[in-house]
């Protein structure tokens, strides 16, 4: 399998982190909606001269409060500078931080998602066929390109657009409109094989299409060491309990049966008792809802639970940032590119 890390947000960072990243045989590098800005280390990685080419993505880039011509701008600039290695991800966020953080309007979110997926890919495909660009939906309409803002077809034709999702409508929003379904993180073996693949494979019939590529993401707790490992746990730890405090997050704990911890979680969350919080997440719940253990162990973990539906893997790393050794160790036991 490829594997996928996170590229660090920081711009200044960039260009030095993805060259060790790429070093160690990584795959692809992704960024995040995080306290920076998700496109600009992507670009800093695709136009650095010392930066050897590499697959990028954004995992995910929030299209709510963006303007589908703005995300159509910066997917086709990245896939021009990266050579055509670019995937632009897309997600939906909840609503706290839509209205409250981007100061953004929130309603039907499935509904919403799927019109900006459905607008970037034909304003994409405007560009790169030459037709004209007509697109009348219910939230956002792109029926205006002069030529003095059409870049043209892209020479390394149009990115794919990918859909973040977690619940059944919005995983079969992205089966019926986008090129690929990203697996959102927090999540268990239980709960990819009984929800999200069952509602891929029903709404690709329903839509008729043969096929989606389905990229899956794994939180891991990974050292060469049983200290490494204890130290890696506690940040993973950390980011479950911060998942598994959001109410529409609770049908994961739900199917494994740890459904009455989510509202306590938000309660904690609300006071700011991230201790409490990290307490109350346990090594049986890691095991689940993560991936832990040595790079062969998570490898072999990896493998077990996507190796049949993908060929690619995004591996998080929350609150550990390994030494280059140990991310070639993964790599190198997921085998790296076929």
């Amino acid at each position: 399998m490829r594997l996928d890390v996170q590229l660090d947000g920081r711009p200044d960072e960039a260009a030095h982190r993805a060259r060790a990243l790429i070093d160690a045989g990584v795959d692809g590098l992704f960024t995040f909606e995080g306290p920076h800005d998700v496109f600009l280390p992507l670009i800093v990685a695709a136009g650095a001269a010392d930066v050897p080419p590499v697959d990028l993505m954004t995992n995910v880039a929030i299209a709510i409060p963006r303007s589908p011509m703005n995300l159509a701008n910066m997917a086709y600039d990245l896939q021009l500078l990266s050579k055509g290695r670019f995937r632009l991800g897309l997600g939906s966020q909840i609503r706290p931080h839509i209205e409250n953080r981007y100061g953004a309007s929130w309603s039907r979110p499935a509904a919403r998602m799927r019109e900006a997926v459905l607008a970037v890919k034909a304003i994409l495909n405007a560009w790169q066929d030459g037709t004209r660009l007509d697109f009348r939906g219910e939230f956002t309409r792109h029926t205006l390109m002069p030529p003095t803002f059409d870049p043209g077809p892209n020479p390394y034709g149009v990115p794919p657009v990918l859909l973040g999702a977690l619940g059944p409508v919005m995983t079969r929003t992205a089966a019926e409109v986008a090129d690929g379904l990203l697996v959102m993180p927090f999540h268990s073996h239980r709960h990819f094989r009984e929800r999200t693949l069952p509602a891929v494979a029903e709404e690709l019939e329903r839509a008729g299409r043969e096929r989606i590529d389905v990229y899956p993401q794994a939180i891991v707790a990974m050292g060469r060491t049983p200290e490494e490992i204890a130290a890696a746990t506690v940040g993973v730890k950390a980011l479950l309990a911060f998942y598994g405090s959001t109410p529409a997050y609770r049908p994961v704990l739900e199917i494994e049966g740890w459904g009455d911890l989510q509202p306590e979680l938000n309660a904690l969350s609300k006071t700011g008792d991230i201790m409490t919080m990290i307490g109350l997440i346990d090594d049986t719940m890691v095991r689940t809802l993560a991936v832990a253990g040595t790079p062969a162990e998570c490898a072999a973990e990896i493998r077990t639970r996507f190796g049949d539906v993908a060929d690619r893997v995004c591996a998080y790393f929350p609150g550990s940032t390994h030494p280059k050794e140990t991310i070639a160790a993964l790599a190198a036991e997921l085998g790296g590119t076929p």
